[in-house]
């Protein structure tokens, strides 16, 4: 993309308007430094008020101001999507910025201040032949003063991208992190008559098939820098290993005898962890892109499977029934010490290590319902996070790790859904033909 990003101003300190509660799973992670918001991942802290009136456009053409709208209306859905904000309705705004003009000192605080926000986007554009120019600023009512602002020009095909990156900047300069919004989720759908591998934007956007293998196809997993993906597909009949550059016609195929399946990519780096059974038990290994193994990870007689590994791919959570029943367990890579982590149940698979390291997410059984639960990386804390109302499986965080991406039979056919880290807000992020399933939640890359 060709354009340019000109900071109007650099983000200062805003005083802290939310008290956080502790929660016994301190997902939070360590305290804000003096001078950013304090971190707001908790279901307890109320969301913030924020008004997002429609983007002023220096265009009167029926189109320009179409599209103006539909960018504001990007903007809201976007940012509503994170959590982190009550969305204020536009039925109650007593000020139009189109007409009382979006810059700083043009706001009128208390028209804003009178309707309940304590957050204003303002937008301006410009739509001139194929490309597109934004001006986008965020003000805090309370100080009446700007918190972030920013320039964008590129293609107007673009206008989604620009969004988002000025959404992550807001994110940013409220949290602390850079949010999702240049994440993907990868699922299995089997809406084209079979299951094959399907990827949407974070918000369930732009669903596109990425497999067209006519088989079986299941366990997608993501590299960290977006380029490649993996997954086991019954193409030629048996379970094998298919690793694919997205954009480049290269890859490879693991076909070794018996199973070849439940592929992760170790972060930061073209290897990853996939379970085989060429050696008469399912035993984790550790591959390059190419299908090489270059290590042996487990050494057990009972099966081991689906690989998730921690932030700094220094250990490995995965699935095993040395111990009689599946639990989940972690290993450390370099030492090769194994430790169970789930004693709570008789059936927990599917795990799934936060982002901030602190946490794993997995699926377990309990008479006959399948739910999702967290735990902490030491066994001490655990939460169920869904409670009935079909199976729940297969849970993936989201990049920033406030979020749970699952699927889940409660609505009858399995569908994908999302939730907050703690459970709440729980909603289906898209639907589609057929049925969609087993979703993993991609790092944040360039796109």
């Amino acid at each position: 993309m060709n354009r340019e990003e000109t900071p109007l101003t650099r983000p200062r300190a805003i005083a802290a308007r939310l008290l956080m509660v502790l929660l016994f799973l301190l997902l939070s992670g360590p305290a804000c430094a003096e001078g950013e918001y304090v971190d707001i991942v908790n279901p307890y802290i109320r969301k913030i008020p924020l008004a997002i009136p429609y983007f002023k456009t220096l265009s009167s053409t029926p189109e320009a101001v179409k599209n103006a709208q539909r960018a504001a209306d990007i903007m809201s859905e976007s940012l509503d999507f994170t959590g982190y904000f009550k969305l204020v309705d536009r039925g109650a705004f007593i000020s139009d910025p189109r007409v009382s003009g979006i810059m700083t000192n043009q706001i009128e605080y208390r028209n804003w201040s009178a309707v309940g926000a304590e957050l204003l986007i303002t937008g301006g554009v410009l739509y001139r032949g194929g490309s597109i120019e934004m001006e986008l600023r965020l003000l805090d009512i309370f100080k009446q003063r700007l918190i972030v602002g920013k320039r964008y020009r590129g293609p107007a095909t673009n206008q989604r991208e620009i969004i988002h990156r000025f959404c992550s900047d807001v994110v940013f300069a409220l949290t602390g992190n850079r949010g999702i919004f240049n994440s993907q989720i990868s699922f299995v759908s089997n809406g084209p008559g079979n299951k094959e591998v399907f990827v949407c934007d974070f918000d369930g956007y732009g669903p596109r098939q990425v497999t067209r293998t006519k088989a079986i196809t299941l366990f997608p997993s993501r590299s960290s820098d977006g380029n490649w993906i993996a997954y086991t597909s019954y193409r030629k009949g048996k379970p094998d290993l298919y690793i694919r550059h997205l954009r480049e016609k290269r890859g490879a195929v693991v076909a070794k005898k018996g199973t070849n399946n439940t592929p992760a990519w170790r972060p930061g780096a073209l290897q990853l962890a996939a379970s085989l059974s060429f050696s008469g038990d399912q035993e984790i290994y550790l591959l390059t892109a190419t299908g090489k193994i270059t290590k042996r990870l487990t050494r057990s007689k009972g099966i081991d499977v689906s690989p998730s590994w921690s932030p700094d791919g220094q250990q490995m959570a995965f699935v095993s029934k040395r111990s009689g029943t599946p639990q989940i367990h972690i290993m450390d890579v370099a030492s090769g010490k194994v430790r169970r982590l789930t004693f709570e149940g008789n059936y927990n698979t599917q795990p799934s290590w936060s982002p901030k390291g602190d946490m794993i997410a997995y699926t377990s059984m309990a008479k006959g319902q399948i739910d999702i639960n967290v735990i902490d990386t030491e066994g001490r804390q655990r939460l169920q996070l869904t409670h009935g109302g079909g199976d729940d499986e297969s849970p993936s965080w989201s990049p920033d790790g406030t979020l749970l991406v699952f699927s889940s039979t409660r609505e009858g056919p399995s569908r994908v859904y999302v939730m907050s880290a703690f459970g709440t807000d729980q909603r289906r992020l898209l639907a589609l033909p057929g049925q969609q399933s087993s979703p993993e939640w991609s790092a944040n890359f360039e796109r």
